[in-house]
């Protein structure tokens, strides 16, 4: 009977009963072990001097940090400048400290389902303004130097889907990308690569890049080892040859009189499309914002200090550059004093990743929003496990990643338009938790502040006292 019996279990059944077994038996066995195991850990821990104990790593650690030892051991291997990627650790002060209004009875609350207008224009004055849906776009993340050819591609449908622009970054014009763009942003580098006339006619909007908030404006190079064989022979580059970022974009020595002809000449090439500048928010912020309205630019997008790259010295991320709260707020309020609020747009990013920092920043004066880190993770969403946990998530996105091949391209544009258009749809209920029916109304009078800085330094009303 009992050999019968056993006869008719499935081998699935068979192997958990064993399994089963197995692993109550090893539990059992292990208890006491492990029993042994903690107790000679912690009297060691609770014995040793000071000099010998483990937790001096844990007190050290805590004094230094971790970021701290780990990149000093970095640094210690051959001497080489360091590149961190994707930005700063560091916590500056942001819109975290910033609080909306809630209307109820002194001011109603926009009825459920109310349509909600949240479609942005930039360049306004251009002959060809740039209209997208949303006001987020996604930032300039370079095909070879910093993407893959399937994340570039990814991104730019997943801005199709959702009504917005992607800017191309400093690779290489690929054409593939473009066809996927409904709006495209073509920036104009400093690497003096992507020059041809024919490329820039492509464009919906030209940004000239001065500089980024996670790398100022200094010159640098991709070694050709770290660039994509497509990406390579798209750039002309010989056998070993690096890819320059000039420190300086080329033919523009004297601002206030070059800068203005080259905008006259993109204008033209264009057809009309808005001409732009990107800069990374300096003390000098004023200063370089009065020579951008001065030659003529349709729009300023500022990279505030906690802005990302694919890598960048450390120094440059963490003590260089002013917060992207407090840039905004800067560059917002010149814009108005100077009379160009309503015809030069601002657009701003770093460190911006959720729907309610967007909508802070709008608040104080921005059009729209750059994004790049957080696209990134959106884009990647699930796809990052083919990486994990060997390798850091980004390498499915990365360039020259051995994960690069393995990016599902219609899943990740699938998964940033959905990222997107969430977002989208958290601001419109805000709009309407603030009783309005446009994005464009959202002002600064909607914020209060947490604490007693960022109320002085923004002049917005600390939520503590009475409005």
């Amino acid at each position: 009977m009992y050999k019968c019996k056993q006869d008719n279990q499935s081998p699935w059944k068979k192997a958990l009963t064993v399994t089963g077994l197995t692993s109550l038996a090893l539990a059992l066995l292990s208890r006491p072990v492990l029993n042994i195991v903690h107790d000679l850990f912690f009297k060691r821990l609770m014995t040793d001097s000071y000099d010998e104990n483990l937790w001096e790593f844990i007190s050290a650690g805590s004094k230094v940090g971790l970021q701290t030892i780990v990149e000093t051991n970095l640094r210690s291997i051959d001497g080489k400048l360091l590149n961190r990627p994707l930005g700063s650790p560091k916590k500056f002060p942001n819109a975290d400290n910033l609080v909306f209004n809630i209307a109820q009875l002194h001011r109603l609350p926009t009825p459920e389902y109310t349509a909600v207008n949240t479609q942005t224009v930039l360049g306004r004055m251009a002959a060809k303004p740039l209209k997208i849906s949303i006001p987020i776009i996604i930032s300039g993340m370079a095909f070879g130097l910093g993407l893959n050819e399937k994340a570039r591609i990814a991104l730019c449908q997943g801005c199709t889907q959702a009504g917005t622009a992607i800017n191309s970054g400093e690779g290489p014009f690929l054409l593939a990308e473009r066809k996927a763009a409904r709006h495209y942003i073509f920036m104009y580098d400093r690497g003096k690569r992507k020059y041809d006339p024919k490329l820039i006619k492509q464009a919906d909007a030209v940004e000239i890049q001065f500089g980024q908030g996670a790398i100022a404006g200094i010159g640098h190079e991709t070694a050709y080892k770290d660039i994509s064989p497509k990406a390579r022979k798209l750039l002309g580059l010989k056998p070993g040859q690096p890819e320059i970022t000039h420190a300086r974009v080329p033919g523009i020595n004297e601002p206030r009189r070059d800068l203005p002809p080259l905008i006259r000449y993109l204008r033209e090439l264009t057809g009309g499309v808005p001409i732009g500048a990107k800069i990374a928010a300096g003390n000098d912020l004023e200063k370089d914002l009065e020579i951008l309205v001065e030659a003529g630019v349709d729009f300023i997008a500022i990279d505030g200090a906690e802005a990302a790259t694919k890598g960048s010295p450390p120094i440059l991320q963490d003590d260089f550059g002013i917060p992207t709260v407090f840039a905004v707020n800067r560059a917002a309020h010149f814009l108005l004093e100077q009379g160009v609020k309503d015809k030069v747009s601002l657009i701003v990013g770093g460190g911006l990743y959720t729907p309610g920092s967007f909508m802070k920043m709008l608040a104080l004066g921005a059009d729209a929003v750059y994004i790049g880190t957080i696209a990134l993770f959106a884009m990647a969403h699930t796809q990052v496990l083919k990486a994990m946990p060997f390798e850091p998530p980004p390498q499915v996105v990365f360039a020259q990643s051995h994960f690069a091949d393995r990016l599902n391209v219609k899943k990740a544009a699938d998964s940033l338009a959905y990222f997107l258009i969430a977002c989208n749809e958290e601001i419109m209920e805000g709009v309407r938790a603030l009783g309005k029916t446009s994005l464009a109304d959202v002002n600064r009078q909607d914020l209060a502040a947490l604490e007693p800085q960022i109320s002085e330094a923004l002049g917005i009303p600390l939520a503590s006292s009475p409005n």
